[in-house]
């Protein structure tokens, strides 16, 4: 199996720090709001390689954090916290924001088909550790206080830039001009904050009452559930220069250590060939696509059919794309289910083999599936089905609890007697007979039809 890792900018061959054990730690959401497509296409991205990792035979240890603290406005420690601004503008307690969301996030993630990681911990659950390593770090001479918070001094730490290839002295030279002067250098980050009295979430802390910086809960949390070092670290494109660029100095400051082995990150999902954001406000959620007529299953083959390196662009007609092609594959794939024929096991082992290796060359999921594509124009087979099935363990679409569907350009011959029955329903509600068209529509169900009133008329369609 081989990966991309980027902090050495190459598909590497993965190897595990335990045999057949792998750590692995994903940024998870700020429950601040409802989390839209664009995070959700970074999701399944973590899942697909959960998926892969089990596929061959890992036991996989999947720690991902809910940010309900922390996290302020701007990445360079400026602003109120998200989950404070969206206190105020709801009036609900951040626990009420936090739970909210919390769930919103998780049954986006059921409805995904997204495997839900193995330990879920919150930042809110987790201020002791917090304080410990920023105490920790502080000791070492890496942190220092000012009237507002503790920072950590990035001048300190000779790797600083390693993940996102940032020059430290370039990054000095170009700072632009700080508002707090107090800090040592403009790019030195918060690892705890000093609370107004007003402020809502706040702690007691050697340095008086406050709340912890974003970058800090991530490190403490992945050393307390993955170590000091561990396996796989993964996140979206955006958290490379600043957040986990950020974790980086302060985990590797405190234990001398390499803080993970591999660095693996999802690239941005456009929309119109723009960003998707909030501020912008052209995201979409699962429900919104839901509403739009698109299942939970037509977006994620969307998803599926970029690199998880590379860009892809949202519209809705690439959805409509999708939900007819995913359609298609499922009906396919029940043509192998109901088939008596059989092939030859040189050709499974051969598709077999195609698809293991795309799996495992650095989660290449677009070749997997256009191997499972030319698996199922092959002659019908049951065996095909029961590949393809054992296929969708990686892709996660749900193969096997699919039902056929109906093509839109398939024709419904109705019998002459139910088409009867029809107009002569239409005839009894004109003439208000209710009762007369009530008992013709039972006639309708009871030959297998179904009669549906449309602004137009009517439609019959097969039970």
């Amino acid at each position: 199996m081989k990966v991309y890792n980027t902090l050495t900018r190459k598909k590497e061959e993965f190897k595990t720090l335990k045999d057949g054990f792998v750590g692995m730690y994903s940024c998870g959401p700020t429950v601040y709001n409802y989390a839209h497509v664009g995070n959700m296409r970074t999701y399944i991205f973590m899942d697909i390689l959960t998926r892969v990792l089990k596929y061959n035979g890992y036991k996989v240890k999947s720690v991902m954090n809910i940010t309900d603290v922390g996290h302020l406005l701007s990445d360079a420690d400026e602003g109120e916290d998200k989950m404070v601004t969206a206190s105020k503008k709801l009036n609900k307690t951040p626990l009420e924001i936090a739970d909210f969301y919390t769930k919103v996030f998780f049954e986006d993630l059921n409805k995904l088909n997204i495997e839900k990681p193995n330990v879920i911990p919150k930042a809110t659950d987790h201020i002791a550790e917090m304080i410990n390593f920023t105490e920790e770090l502080v000791d070492k001479g890496y942190g220092y206080e000012t009237s507002d918070g503790i920072y950590f001094d990035i001048q300190k730490f000779n790797d600083y830039g390693k993940l996102s290839r940032i020059k430290l002295d370039e990054l000095l030279a170009g700072a632009r001009v700080e508002v707090n002067n107090e800090k040592r250098n403009s790019y030195d980050f918060a690892l705890w904050k000093k609370a107004p009295k007003e402020h809502i979430m706040q702690w007691q802390s050697p340095w008086g009452m406050g709340y912890p910086g974003w970058h800090i809960e991530c490190s403490a949390m992945s050393k307390k559930y993955l170590g000091e070092t561990f396996d796989i670290h993964t996140g979206g494109v955006d958290h490379i220069p600043i957040h986990h660029e950020n974790e980086i100095a302060q985990s590797e400051a405190l234990t001398g250590k390499m803080s993970a082995n591999y660095w693996m990150h999802g690239e941005f999902m456009l929309v119109n060939g723009g960003k998707m954001s909030k501020k912008l406000g052209n995201t979409y959620t699962v429900k919104e696509l839901e509403d739009k007529g698109y299942e939970p299953m037509t977006f994620r083959y969307f998803c599926l059919n970029a690199h998880y390196r590379n860009k892809i662009n949202f519209t809705f007609e690439g959805m409509d794309s999708a939900k007819t092609s995913y359609h298609r594959l499922v009906n396919l794939l029940h043509k192998h289910k109901e088939s008596d024929l059989t092939v030859s096991d040189d050709l499974i082992n051969d598709y077999k083999t195609k698809f293991e290796n795309a799996i495992n060359d650095d989660l290449n999921i677009p070749m997997a599936l256009g191997i499972l594509w030319n698996l199922l124009k092959e002659e019908k087979s049951r065996k095909i089905y029961d590949l393809a099935i054992n296929m969708d363990k990686i892709f996660g679409l749900k193969l096997k609890e699919s039902k056929p569907y109906i093509e839109e350009d398939e024709k419904i011959e109705i019998p002459s007697e139910v088409e009867a029955f029809a107009n002569a329903r239409i005839e009894a509600k004109k003439n208000k007979d209710y009762a007369k068209a009530d008992e013709l529509r039972n006639k309708i169900a009871d030959l297998g039809y179904l009669i549906v009133d449309t602004k137009d008329g009517f439609e019959i369609k097969k039970k």
